[in-house]
């Protein structure tokens, strides 16, 4: 007997009047046709348009193709926040190559790693960093990429060291190219490297479709309506900058470009241009709190703002608020296109007093309106944990925003999909109402004495500590406990505390075998998107000298 044929099937077929694959590249050219004289970017002084915006990236994109980029190929770009970074994230993917964006604060091992790793045949270069690159060049291993130089009137000082400069090639190119569309949304659209503490970073492949549904999903989750003006606060070499590029595209909004995060310049930018929106880790949102000429009270303009991180400090929640900022916590990795998930925010939390408040918005919440799901699970039993608020598993997500995989890395690609669900190593909780707390990175968890500390609870209460501007506790080996926790503290300009006063602080708000038992003063290593550097923290604490001084 036959199998019987779905009826809904018949002659009913994907064609190019009914199916067209995702790709953010639609956004450009609907912003660019339905609001041509909007303003698409500003920056030092210059503006554009969108249909002057959508011009440009098909130049751009006339000239990549000239040089033979196309489907399969990479392109590089070691830029800061300008303009010329923005119209990348179009231009290079409507050749259907795919887009590097490298972390400008890399050293030159890192890059050429990259380079070699991607296959880079083209690498955009601000003057800023035509040094790291040209070492990089000298130690690739691999055919070298031609370099195309991206001068900035608002930066002095470096030197050009391509082939031909940015602008130059954009005039070169043609205003009428066609880009090319992916002729499958699985395409892939970017490679993003993760800021791995050990060995050669993994190469995260996304795709269009993700790129597509994420950007989409930041507009609801940050609650950007229609022409946002929004402040690029974040790298845009982190994560595709969370896919904004390609969100403010559909939105038609305004790209607020900004070459280095600098608290008077962004207090001056979110006045003059009615910045509505933002995006950035806690040390972000914390220099600006403590910054001395940070707004207060009616003096400050409203803007929300999103946060990322492991679990962002009440003190940084309730501060942003003081200087008129409205947080919005979201959580993601680079494999998941940056935040996937959010703390959506449920009717009656702003009545809610400050500390109660900031508890409930700290958390990472439930998924982002378009990724499938995030949960917590047993990662031996692959079930969900119970939704008690105690009962540690793994965080997992599962969907449309997930990576295709790891670049040439197919053992690691099995093993982060393992059982159907990517696997991010933090480890959390599921609260009654279904949100994600994290807890700790599965490495940052302390076992003191067969108890487990978490090192992000400590942290929480360090920042609470008037004196204290940032914080990190890691384990220290012990040899009757096995580990005890060790913090590291930066302190606040003028602010003063000592290794008793800060231990004493701590004991009065939590158990005593949660308290560090050593604090080591001074300043705290960051990655160039705000995390710290724990892994060299814990490198710091194997040394007993370290620790005394």
């Amino acid at each position: 007997m036959s199998e019987r044929q779905n009826p809904y099937d018949i002659g009913l077929d994907k064609t190019p009047a009914n199916y067209v694959p995702l790709s953010p590249l639609s956004f450009l050219a609907r912003s660019a046709a339905v609001y041509p004289d909007h303003v698409s970017t500003v920056y030092e002084g210059r503006s554009f348009t969108w249909a002057e915006t959508h011009e440009r990236c098909r130049r751009f994109a006339s000239w990549l193709a000239h040089k033979g980029i196309g489907v399969g190929d990479t392109v590089a770009a070691m830029l800061p926040n300008i303009p010329a970074m923005n119209e990348a994230h179009f231009a290079v993917p409507m050749t259907g190559a795919v887009l590097n964006a490298l972390n400008i604060r890399l050293d030159a091992p890192s890059i050429a790693f990259q380079l070699d790793h991607g296959g880079a045949k083209i690498v955009l270069v601000d003057p800023e960093f035509s040094g790291v690159i040209s070492d990089a060049l000298a130690q690739m291993t691999g055919p070298k990429p031609l370099v195309v130089d991206v001068d900035d009137a608002a930066f002095k000082g470096g030197e050009r060291i391509g082939e031909i400069e940015y602008e130059a090639a954009i005039a070169q190119g043609d205003p009428s190219f066609a880009a090319i569309t992916p002729s499958d949304e699985w395409d892939a659209i970017a490679l993003s490297y993760t800021s791995g503490t050990t060995g050669n970073p993994k190469g995260v492949v996304t795709h269009h479709r993700g790129a597509y549904l994420n950007a989409v999903s930041n507009i609801l989750a940050g609650n950007l309506g229609q022409h946002p003006v929004y402040l690029w606060t974040l790298p845009m070499f982190h994560c595709n900058g969370w896919c904004f590029p390609w969100t403010i595209a559909a939105a038609a909004g305004i790209n607020v470009c900004l070459r280095k995060v600098e608290p008077t310049k962004i207090f001056e930018l979110i006045k003059s241009h009615g910045v509505t929106h933002m995006c950035g880790a806690p040390i972000v949102y914390n220099t600006l709190i403590n910054a001395p000429d940070a707004p207060k009270g009616n003096a400050a303009r409203r803007v929300v703002g999103l946060i990322a991180g492991a679990a962002p400090p009440v003190a940084v929640l309730e501060g942003a608020e003081s200087i008129g900022i409205k947080l919005t916590h979201v959580y993601g990795l680079t494999e998941v296109y940056g935040p996937a998930s959010v703390c959506a925010e449920q009717p009656g939390w702003d009545e809610l007093p400050a500390p109660e408040r900031a508890r409930m918005k700290r958390r990472q919440g439930v998924p982002y309106p378009l990724e499938e799901s995030v949960t917590v699970i047993n990662p031996q039993t692959m079930q969900e944990v119970p939704r008690d608020g105690e009962t540690i598993g793994e965080v997992m997500f599962r969907g449309n925003i997930v990576m295709k995989g790891y670049l040439k890395n197919e053992k690691a690609t099995k093993e982060a999909f393992e059982g159907g669900w990517f696997h991010t190593g933090d480890l959390g909780v599921l609260d009654v109402y279904g949100y994600v707390i994290i807890k700790d990175r599965s490495k940052d968890i302390i076992i003191s004495g067969g108890e487990n500390i978490s090192s992000v609870e400590v942290e929480d209460i360090l920042y609470k500590h008037p004196a204290v501007l940032f914080a990190a506790v890691v384990a220290r080996p012990d040899p009757k406990w096995g580990e005890v926790p060790c913090a590291f503290v930066e302190l606040k300009d003028g602010a003063s505390a000592s290794e008793a006063d800060i231990i004493a602080f701590c004991r009065s708000h939590m158990s005593g075998f949660k308290t560090p038992k050593a604090v080591v003063f001074g300043p705290i290593p960051k990655t160039s998107t705000g995390k710290i550097q724990k892994f060299l923290l814990r490198n710091k604490v194997g040394s007993a000298k370290a620790i005394s001084t």
